[in-house]
């Protein structure tokens, strides 16, 4: 958990974008500026942070495509900012995954107050994110696609030990440790069951092709 929620600006007015690192900083919020406009949508998808203010007429590729790339890619709250006032342009980011909207140049409380909701409402449960899907780690709430179900104890204690430690190894250990409070050996056995289930439950849920997270080989 971080101490400051990290905000992701895309402007290419360098003015602007100086005016806006400042509210956000004066406000408490880390800023990550973006200053150059190649592969925009990989770049933002290399950093970790907490939300993306994201301008709509960019060089190379457009806000658009950018919302487009990164929502499909990554459960990030994104406010797009753009200069032109037009209903076919809203509509057309909200299709395409983005949360909010507003239009240049924008009040400052406004701003902050819709940055603020924002992260509000995607703080709501403490929410891991997987290749696909959501976890609620205090329910074991698997969120995918608009279909949720609860895992079992067990099953919902390894889903949070491998997603916080997503693309490693977990090591036996660690998920001992997680199911049992022990690093001490447990029956091998028994860890391999609640394996199995959770990957029936994945492939239930059509993760099966998305399950990374969760195929492991448990020697």
């Amino acid at each position: 958990r971080h101490m400051k929620n990290r905000i992701i600006l895309v402007e290419d007015d360098a003015f602007l974008r100086q005016e806006l690192k400042e509210i956000l900083s004066c406000a408490g919020y880390e800023v990550l500026l973006i200053t150059t406009f190649r592969e925009t949508a990989s770049t933002i998808l290399s950093m970790e942070a907490e939300l993306l203010l994201l301008d709509l007429g960019l060089p190379g590729q457009n806000g658009f495509e950018i919302c487009r790339l990164v929502k499909q890619k990554k459960n990030l709250p994104t406010l797009i900012l753009t200069s032109a006032d037009r209903l076919k342009d809203e509509l057309n980011a909200l299709e395409l995954g983005a949360d909010d909207y507003l239009t240049k140049p924008c009040h400052t409380e406004r701003l902050l107050a819709r940055i603020k909701n924002l992260l509000h409402r995607y703080a709501g449960p403490q929410m891991l994110s997987g290749n696909g899907f959501m976890l609620d780690e205090q329910t074991y709430t698997i969120c995918v696609n608009n279909q949720s179900k609860v895992l079992p104890e067990k099953e919902g204690q390894i889903m949070v030990a491998l997603l916080q430690h997503m693309g490693e190894t977990v090591p036996k250990e660690d998920l001992f440790l997680a199911l049992w409070g022990t690093k001490e050996y447990i029956d091998e056995n028994a860890l391999q069951v609640t394996m199995t289930r959770l990957r029936h439950t994945l492939n239930e849920l059509g993760l099966k092709d998305r399950k990374r997270c969760a195929a492991l080989d448990i020697g």
